[in-house]
């Protein structure tokens, strides 16, 4: 294991400086989860790790201004066992509840979910349907990144080397929708997605389609929304928007499922979703958090 300076700052100026002095050999440490782990195997080397848990105010849970303000501390438990999130954002509640163990959900934040940018974020799904945006802070000061551009391939975000994110904003709803996010894994319990996907659909008939797993990055699929809004999902694909699907996606074959498995998955996942998003919005059934494999 490699060797590194430790900071504690108690402001985010005073990340910021180090951040503006250290650059790309800094890592912010928060939940840990994942940056333990690589800096543990030597997957990522860093000369300073600034630990920024000591920092007020990172742990906000609100809507302000009709915007969802989750602070980079917020950990996944903390969105399970939020009634806010359940009731006005939840398929962001549903997502989180699928992410790891829940010792590890304890400890480990959504926005140290993003910022690791692994291709089957189990978050990003959601917040992509969302319009979410990243608000991050540097010595340049605030700005905010559409999370739609804020994942640019596997562990690569459009963050700059001396910036920090400070929250994610999402915008609220106003009227009846419903939604879900789909996960496949090998096996119930703490494993990645082999497949990953999040709808929405809304009272006048939009809807917004993620995927995470099925890809170098999670992606939104915009041309099966254009072609869907306006209508009722009839409960299947027809072959027009399957060969749009499989075109935007693009799995690979690994240890976890073969790409054709994915493909398939894909839009099998898909068709499940949208029925259960349709559902949701019009009677509430099924119920969030209900198993839908």
């Amino acid at each position: 294991m490699s060797t590194f300076d430790y900071k504690r700052p108690a402001t985010i100026g005073e990340v910021v400086k180090l951040l503006d002095e250290y650059k790309t050999s800094a890592k912010l440490l928060l939940g840990g989860t994942d940056l333990n782990l690589m800096l543990t195997e030597d997957i990522i080397k860093a000369d300073i790790v600034i630990d920024i848990k000591n920092i007020e105010g990172l742990d906000v849970l609100q809507i302000k201004d009709s915007n969802l303000i989750i602070g980079a501390g917020v950990t996944f438990s903390q969105i399970v066992d939020s009634p806010l999130m359940k009731e006005k954002f939840p398929v962001i509640w549903e997502s989180s509840r699928t992410v790891a163990s829940m010792g590890l959900r304890n400890r480990a934040t959504i926005t140290g979910n993003i910022c690791s940018a692994v291709p089957s974020a189990d978050s990003a799904p959601a917040l992509l349907n969302r319009d979410a945006a990243v608000v991050a802070i540097s010595s340049q000061g605030k700005r905010e990144i559409p999370i739609e551009d804020f994942f640019t391939g596997p562990r690569k975000t459009s963050l700059l080397d001396n910036e920090m994110v400070m929250s994610i904003k999402v915008p609220e709803i106003h009227g009846k929708f419903g939604g879900s996010y789909i996960k496949m894994g090998r096996y119930r319990g703490e494993d990645l997605a082999q497949v990953g996907v999040a709808t929405l659909a809304t009272e006048d008939l939009n809807y917004k389609i993620s995927y995470c797993a099925v890809g170098p990055r999670p992606l939104r699929v915009k041309e099966v929304e254009a072609l869907l809004n306006g209508k009722e999902f009839q409960g299947e694909l027809n072959q027009e928007l399957k060969d749009i699907i499989l075109r935007t996606v693009s799995p690979i074959s690994d240890i976890r499922a073969s790409k054709e498995y994915r493909e398939k998955m894909c839009l099998v996942l898909l068709e499940r979703s949208l029925k259960a998003s349709l559902s949701r919005m019009k009677n509430g059934e099924p119920q969030y958090g209900k198993e839908l494999l």
